[in-house]
């Protein structure tokens, strides 16, 4: 006979992913087993189990409910009316709202990809070309040059995400300078971003 789905299925869920990945953030895919997401989650393997049919697809997870929540917030800020400068701005402030949010899901993203099975990498790595595209776009409408230079305007991009992706490792919400406050000082370097410079830190 099926199992039951309990009532509270996806909150239970959704805690051991947010579990799994401050474990995995703190010591590494390989270093952590089901047997300690299920003590971290004070439950047993086999109920893990029952949500996550392997460490896989518990690592897949931690790392498409991140990738999802930045292309839905790409999709918001660029579905908006307004300039492209004002596009990128929106941009910006919700990327590093996200990465600030789930510092430890940015981590294991950044860190533990080579980890996933083929199948699944190549699904995030189709959302992250995705991210990467929609800002480059952006970056060669306020700059027109880039267009003429695929390689430059790469770059100019990579760039940018080389900005913003590794916050995690030094950036403290709590401290003197917001996230907001951060968020600016990153457009203050992009084209236009004279605009940006003087505006007071939160």
């Amino acid at each position: 006979m099926a199992r039951t789905q309990a009532a509270d299925y996806d909150q239970r869920r959704e805690a051991m992913i947010e579990q799994a990945g401050r474990l995995f953030a703190r010591t590494g895919f390989r270093g952590a087993s089901v047997a300690d997401l299920a003590a971290a989650c004070a439950t047993s393997k086999s109920l893990v189990y029952h949500y996550f049919p392997s460490k896989e697809d518990i690592l897949y997870e931690v790392m498409a409910s991140h990738i999802d929540q930045l292309v839905a917030s790409a999709d918001a800020a660029l579905a908006a009316p307004g300039s492209a400068r004002e596009r990128l701005e929106r941009l910006i402030h919700a990327f590093m709202r996200d990465y600030v949010g789930a510092a430890e899901r940015q981590k294991v993203l950044l860190n533990e990809l080579d980890c996933l099975p083929a199948d699944k990498r190549a699904i995030i790595v189709t959302k992250q070309r995705r991210l990467i595209a929609d800002l480059q776009a952006l970056l060669v409408e306020l700059d027109p040059e880039l267009g003429s230079s695929p390689a430059r305007a790469r770059v100019e991009t990579m760039l940018v995400f080389g900005m913003i992706n590794w916050t995690h490792t030094w950036f403290d919400p709590a401290g003197p300078i917001g996230t907001e406050a951060l968020a600016e000082m990153v457009l203050g370097r992009l084209p236009g971003g004279e605009q940006h410079q003087h505006r007071p830190a939160s």
